[in-house]
């Protein structure tokens, strides 16, 4: 669709989704947090995709915010039914069974730090910016900022950046753990499709199973998400793909996963 506020593009397994609307610093509104949504509902459901890549279009910013032209004239029901808009996109990125790689361009600030902390891995380039600066407009974040900041890097960092409002380079982003990797930015898009690579070569559900793992427990007691883990260590056994991981193991070679 040529309206489409996204560009979508296939390399091999690897899917590279990009919010196209430079001209607006790629800022999310409600039309691009649906498509984002249906995107991923999407990525979810085709086998032939592996791993997803998440970036924005233009040099200056993966996601600037979201878009405060349309938030400015909402009730406050209205600010609730926006925040609930927000909070779906973002839970279908987390919770999505593929891995998702945030490649960070430039600003990721606001409703696109949120966007980038609900992947699974984030990669920066040096020259990025990050930050939760809605206390400025005499907000609170709205798409999960609050919580993905202390999950992610602890409650000193989360209140820093949201009672602050200030942002932070790309090297204080990787010290609080808000990102994995930093990486010049003109190697930024080679790093990240490397990584992808090798992540689209790797056991299907296994990487599912860790995804799984991971996201459930963290919202759950130790001996809880411990159980956990052993059903789908148990469930692994049952894999082609774990057969043929340690036969390649033990034939010293290189193995090649089926996704079942």
């Amino acid at each position: 669709m040529t309206d489409s506020p996204l560009l979508i593009a296939d390399h091999d397994a690897v899917r590279v989704v990009t919010v196209n609307r430079p001209d607006k610093l790629n800022a999310l509104n409600a039309a691009t947090l649906d498509a984002l949504h249906d995107a991923f509902e999407a990525i979810a459901a085709e086998p032939a995709v592996r791993v997803a890549v998440l970036t924005g279009a233009g040099p200056k910013a993966f996601v600037a915010g979201a878009d405060i032209a349309e938030m400015s004239g909402l009730s406050a029901v209205e600010g609730r039914d926006f925040s609930q808009r927000g909070q779906r996109t973002m839970r279908r990125i987390e919770t999505l069974p593929k891995p998702v790689i945030a490649m960070v361009n430039g600003f990721a600030l606001g409703g696109g730090l949120e966007l980038a902390m609900a992947c699974h891995l984030r990669i920066a380039a040096d020259s990025a910016r990050l930050g939760q600066p809605e206390v400025n407009l005499g907000l609170i974040p709205g798409f999960g900022g609050t919580q993905r900041l202390l999950r992610l890097a602890g409650r000193a960092a989360a209140l820093e950046l949201c009672l602050l409002g200030a942002p932070i380079d790309a090297a204080r982003a990787h010290q609080l753990g808000l990102v994995n990797r930093v990486v010049a930015a003109a190697a930024l898009e080679a790093e990240t499709m490397k990584l992808a690579a090798q992540l689209a070569t790797a056991a299907p559900l296994a990487l599912r199973g860790i995804l799984d793992c991971i996201n459930s427990g963290g919202e759950c007691g130790i001996e809880e998400g411990l159980a956990y883990e052993t059903a789908q260590f148990g469930l692994a056994f049952s894999t082609e793909d774990m057969r043929e991981g340690t036969a390649a193991f033990l034939e010293k070679r290189r193995p090649s996963f089926r996704n079942r």
